[in-house]
Formats: structure tokens, C-alpha cells, sequence
């Protein structure tokens, strides 16, 4: 291990020797660089060393390999410019600015408005001993495509966790994809024509807009309460513009928190299947949960509910790895799309999360994860109540607090000016389809515990005090 270390760390200073001549105007675009003998022998390194520095640097892009030639300096991009690295204010607040700031937001930048976990709360030695053990298997599983549906192991047991929340399908039934965002990309695929309606929940995640609107569809949206969507709202729209998908989350409803109620669950599906309208079950929440809530696709057996879900928002945001659960007829058509926009699956991702998942401690961080959220959501309850940030409801799992902000105040502007001090904010309209939640703000509670949040809202909500 450590002549591993020693060899990585003389890479990383021949690295940094080519840089720096690089940077310092000592070696300008398509200068050749010294051989690679010649370098070894300055830097008393070996040849291998700097044949291993020279192939990152070409991997970067900072030089090129010209074959029989030797290595040269890459035409270098026009210069950064600080002045252009801060945020972009005078961009419309649409469903893709909270994206865009949150991914863009530096470790140091906070992120109340991001919809995820921070990297502290995730099972990182988990992971860390999954990689590990992948990195010692078969070259295959390193290298080769997935199947069309994707990882057998995997998906039997994603099928053994779908029973445990009365889902029952069959391993056959279940498709592996690389995110749910991508889940729901070949489902619009899949499903519908340009042109057509689909209903939406008001308020909801706001990329359901962005993907929505890529698809060309029309968007139609139903309020939202906290037992569900306004179910005399939802008859009367369906039966006005028949929309050919519902797109919605039930166990824990992204913005709000809502759980969906039996009740209100049942006269969905009976309008469903009245008008021909499919639904898409966005459960992504779902391991947040202390007591399941109830589920459309459980109460209709997969016949017009597809399922799906992901492990960003519990394991890591950065190994992809979602799914699909349908009826198998759709199954069959859906693999045949994602081998027509992607060929295989991520293997090495699905591997990664088969092993997580069936290690022992991931319930364990499970049941750590969800008592973590519910005393956040505690503190972070109190401190918006104190600023006069009534939350709408109080929800039973989950990171989000969907909040009334004090009367007169319009969320994007206190967004714009949270973002100026470096703190991302999620305002109420970017949800909204009808542009009817001005006055709210979602809070991610897991990124809320630093005091600067508050300190901030507190300036911008009533600057000059």
C-alpha cells in the first residue's frame, strides 16, 4: 500500500511540473513537451512515472498524444474569468434555476434548497467496502454492458423489498435504468406523442415540468392537499381534457411532504380506469418512511400504475442506478426503447448498489437516516416559525417542509437575494404549474442545520434590521 501512495505521489508532481510550465507561459499551445525519458531523468523518476503523468494530462485535455510524434500542449480554452463565476441572478426562476444553482453551488455553498442528502449523512464505508470488493472481481463486471433489464440479483430483490410494501411483481416486471429522471424519460417516451396532455400535481418536483415540456406535451395540474390531489378538481379535469398520464408521488409527495390517503387513493384509481388515464408513481422516497403510506400501484396490481424509484436520495447521487416496475407487456416495449437511447445498463452501478443494499448495516443507516430527519425537521420547524415561516403542513417522514412565507413576500426574490449571499433557496413557483405558490418556499431540513441559513433568511426577509 505504500509504494502505491509513493508511485500515485510522484504521478501527481510530474503532473503538476507540466502545469505549472504550462500555466507559467514556459511551454504555450502545441509546444512539445520534453520526452518522456528526458523528463524521468530530470525529475529522478522513472520512466513509467512520467509515462503515467502524460497519459492523465492527455485525459484532462491539458496536452495530446501524437502518435510517434511525442506529447505537446493542448490549444488551451479562452481564459477564465472570475467576473463570470458567480451567480447568474438575471436568469428567469424556472423549473431549471434551483437545478442549476444547487449542482453549480460549491462544498462551501449552502444548499437549503437542494433535494438531497448532504455527503456526511450517506452510507459512505458502505460504499466505500462495496468498491472495494468490486474492484476484486471479474473483469465482466468491470467492463461489460448490463442485461436489457438489467441486473438478475438486483432485481430479485428490489422485487422481495416491493412485497414488503404490498407491491407484488416478479423480477420480470422490474427494469433497471440509470436514474429516475431517466425512468420517466422512457415512459414519456414510451407512452406519449407529442401534443399530448398530462396531469400534474400542484405544486410538484419541478423537473416533472422541464422533462414534461422536452416531451412537448401539454401540462394540465390538479391541487394538491395534504391527504392527496383535490380529488373533485382531478374528476372534473380528466374528464374535460382526458390527459394520458398522472405523473405524482405518493409516499412522501415532493414538494410537500403530503401522504397520500386511502380514500383519496381509491377515487383515483376508480376515475383511472373510468377515462383510460396511466399513472406514474414517482416512489423515490420511499426508504424515508417510518410506516408505509398507501401506494397506487399496490391497490392496483400494476395494471395502469407503473412504479419508480431510485437509491440517490438514500445511497449516493453520484452511482445512477433507478428502476421501473409495470405490467410485463410494457416491460417488453421499454426494454426495447432503452436499448434503442442507451444499449445496456450500468452494470458497475447496479452491482455497486446490490452490494450496499445487501450488506447489513444499510437498514441500520436507514433507521439512522430517518431519525436524523425527524429531529431536523423539529429544529428547522422551530427556527422558520421563529422568522415567521409557517410550514404548511407537518409531514411523518421525509427531508422536505413545503413553507408559507410571511404575508406580502414573494419567494423568488428572496431566493435571488439568499443566492447573492451564497445560499440556494427553492422558491414556491418554481413547483408550480399555475404559478399560484409565490408566497412559498420548500426547505430541505437536512441542509438546514448550519445557523447561516437562518441568518440569512433573517437579512433578507427584513433587510436593514
Amino acid at each position: 500500500m505504500d509504494t502505491i501512495v509513493k508511485n500515485r505521489t510522484r504521478v501527481s508532481v510530474v503532473m503538476e511540473t507540466i502545469r505549472q510550465r504550462i500555466s507559467a507561459r514556459n511551454l504555450t499551445p502545441g509546444a512539445k513537451l520534453p520526452s518522456v525519458r528526458s523528463l524521468a531523468a530530470t525529475l529522478k523518476v522513472s520512466v513509467s512515472t512520467v509515462v503515467d503523468a502524460y497519459e492523465r494530462l492527455v485525459a484532462e485535455g491539458a496536452i495530446l498524444s501524437r502518435a510517434g510524434s511525442g506529447f505537446y500542449v493542448a490549444n488551451q480554452a479562452a481564459p477564465f474569468a472570475l467576473s463570470e463565476t458567480g451567480p447568474k441572478l438575471d436568469r428567469a426562476v424556472d423549473p431549471f434555476w434551483i437545478s442549476r444553482q444547487s449542482l453549480d453551488a460549491g462544498d462551501r455553498d449552502l444548499k437549503p434548497g437542494c433535494g438531497w442528502l448532504p455527503p456526511s449523512w450517506m452510507p459512505e464505508d458502505s460504499i466505500r467496502r462495496a468498491l472495494r470488493a468490486l474492484s476484486r472481481t471479474a473483469g465482466p463486471r468491470l467492463a461489460d454492458y448490463g442485461t436489457p433489464l438489467g441486473l438478475p440479483a438486483l432485481r430479485q430483490l428490489l422485487a422481495r423489498r416491493m412485497g414488503e410494501r404490498s407491491i407484488e411483481a416478479s423480477p420480470d416486471q422490474i427494469m433497471l435504468t440509470d436514474s429516475g429522471t431517466q425512468s420517466i424519460d422512457l415512459l414519456c417516451r414510451f407512452l406519449l406523442e407529442p401534443g399530448e396532455t398530462v396531469l400534474v400535481d400542484d405544486p410538484c418536483y419541478f423537473n416533472f415540468h422541464a422533462l414534461l415540456r422536452a416531451h412537448r406535451v401539454k401540462m394540465v395540474a390538479v391541487p394538491y392537499t395534504p391527504a392527496g390531489p383535490d380529488i373533485e378538481v382531478f374528476a372534473q379535469i380528466v374528464a374535460e381534457y382526458r390527459p394520458r398520464l398522472y405523473i405524482t408521488n405518493s409516499g412522501i409527495h415532493n414538494p410537500t411532504g403530503a401522504t397520500l390517503s386511502p380514500v383519496v387513493a381509491h377515487r383515483v384509481l376508480k376515475i383511472a380506469e373510468q377515462f383510460d388515464l396511466t399513472i406514474v408513481e414517482d416512489d423515490i422516497f420511499a426508504d424515508f418512511e417510518h410506516m408505509p403510506a398507501p401506494r397506487l400501484s399496490a391497490f392496483d396490481g400494476l395494471e395502469r400504475v407503473i412504479l419508480i424509484g431510485s437509491f440517490s436520495k438514500t445511497l449516493s447521487a453520484s452511482a445512477r442506478c433507478g428502476f421501473i416496475v409495470a405490467r410485463p407487456q410494457w416491460i417488453e416495449g421499454l426494454t426495447d426503447l432503452k436499448i434503442a437511447t442507451s444499449f445496456g445498463g450500468g452494470r458497475m452501478n447496479a452491482e455497486l448498489v446490490l452490494s450496499v443494499l445487501s450488506d447489513g448495516g444499510y437498514r441500520k443507516h436507514i433507521e439512522t437516516l430517518r431519525s436524523r430527519l425527524a429531529q431536523a425537521r423539529r429544529d428547522v420547524h422551530d427556527r422558520l416559525r421563529n422568522l415567521g415561516i409557517e410550514p404548511w403542513i407537518e409531514p411523518q417522514a421525509g427531508m422536505f417542509l413545503w413553507c408559507r412565507l410571511p404575508d406580502g413576500i414573494d419567494a423568488t426574490d428572496i431566493a435571488r437575494a439568499s443566492l447573492e449571499r451564497g445560499v440556494v433557496m427553492a422558491p414556491g413557483n418554481a413547483f408550480s404549474l399555475s404559478h399560484a405558490a409565490s408566497g412559498f418556499m420548500r426547505f430541505n431540513v437536512s441542509q438546514c442545520l448550519d445557523p447561516t441559513v437562518f441568518d440569512v433568511l433573517r437579512a433578507v426577509l427584513k433587510p436593514g434590521k
